[in-house]
């Protein structure tokens, strides 16, 4: 089988299982009382299951074990993975599912932030042993730098940074799992062009277990996916970043995970120095966030979310076009035109409330 047909079976895969099980796990959540209550800073008019990230988990992974036991993980020409390249992919495949067991952790029973922080921080620090490892960084007129020893902090600083700040954009139904599906799919593509199909694979089958949880998370919601859930896809999009992207040495390959991810991070970062000027902890919860400020300009729930997928897509396609793929501005042009009509619906909304 021509190994992209893998690609494809890993989202359908994905796809399948998150719409199979979503449903059974609403109902266990139900009937065991594992709800989010309404209230206090948050959107929802009535207790919602928030475990549904443990159908996204169990989507992907169930995948990558179909594929890998199909043969699937192979490199660009089409030889079984060395041993560094099998540590990479283990390394993020493992570190998800802690993330994932962190995550569910915290749903179940409440987990402080700063113990949190520390599990995020060790599990990041082994998969940064395994391979997962961010080794170069481009500085404004000097190009490519190897980072030596800094490496490891600015991995893990990376990696527990965007699990975090998956998390802290789902406020909205559907928000984080569309950003997520996004910006897995372009990180496909772009994988995939820059021939790590084995980063690619897990791509398409985040992305698909993303998308295929829309079904039961965009507004009105029916379910949320809770912290394992934005954990395990934030870690999983950072991981494949370092491994399908950062891994090459071009600059425009080193920028790419962060210009896909730019929406996420940019929030996270504007929320966290606007606590800090404020005098408060960056863990403290408000309403600073992007769609805090759209909803509170007037916009719908919906038109919110929209907004901000066209945004993540805006910028997955600014990241298509920089790697060089065939069509790549063609496909930014027609993102730039879609962001541009829905920055005209937003400000026609905000000028009516």
């Amino acid at each position: 089988m021509p190994y992209h047909l893998y690609h494809l079976l890993a989202f359908l895969v994905s796809t399948l299982v998150v719409l199979w099980s979503t449903p059974v796990v609403k109902t266990i959540g139900l009937k065991s009382g594992r709800v989010d209550p309404p209230g206090g800073r948050k959107v929802h008019q009535r207790p919602m299951v928030r475990l549904g990230g443990v159908s996204i988990f169990a989507g992907t992974v169930i995948a990558l074990l179909v594929v890998w036991g199909l043969g699937g993980f192979v490199d660009a020409s089409g030889e079984i993975l060395n041993r560094d390249q099998e540590y990479e992919i283990w390394g993020v495949t493992l570190g998800g599912i802690a993330f994932f067991l962190i995550g569910l952790a915290d749903d179940l029973f409440g987990l402080s932030p700063i113990s949190r922080l520390l599990m995020q921080s060790a599990v990041a620090t082994m998969s940064w042993m395994a391979g997962v490892s961010i080794d170069f960084l481009t500085i404004p007129f000097t190009g490519l730098t190897q980072l030596g020893i800094l490496s490891l902090p600015i991995t893990v600083i990376w990696l527990v940074g965007m699990a975090n700040a998956i998390n802290w954009i789902d406020g909205l139904d559907g928000l984080a799992a569309g950003v997520s599906g996004i910006a897995a799919v372009v990180m496909l593509f772009v994988s995939l062009f820059m021939k790590q199909p084995a980063a690619a694979l897990i791509a398409a089958a985040l992305a698909g277990g993303a998308l295929g949880f829309l079904r039961y998370n965009f507004n009105p919601a029916q379910i949320f996916m809770g912290d394992g859930g934005a954990y395990f896809m934030g870690f999983t999009l950072a991981g494949v970043g370092v491994i399908g992207l950062v891994k090459g040495t071009a600059v425009t390959a080193v920028l790419m995970p962060y210009l896909i991810l730019a929406v996420p991070i940019l929030d996270m970062s504007a929320v966290i120095l606007s606590r800090l000027r404020n005098g408060k902890s960056p863990f403290t919860a408000d309403k600073r966030h992007l769609h805090h400020r759209l909803l509170e300009a007037g916009l719908s729930h919906r038109l919110t979310v929209l907004f901000i997928y066209a945004l993540t897509l805006w910028v997955g396609s600014l990241a298509l076009a920089f790697s060089g793929i065939p069509s790549g501005i063609a496909y930014a042009s027609g993102a730039t035109a879609l962001l541009s009509y829905a920055s005209w619906r937003v400000w026609k909304h905000a000028r009516q409330s």
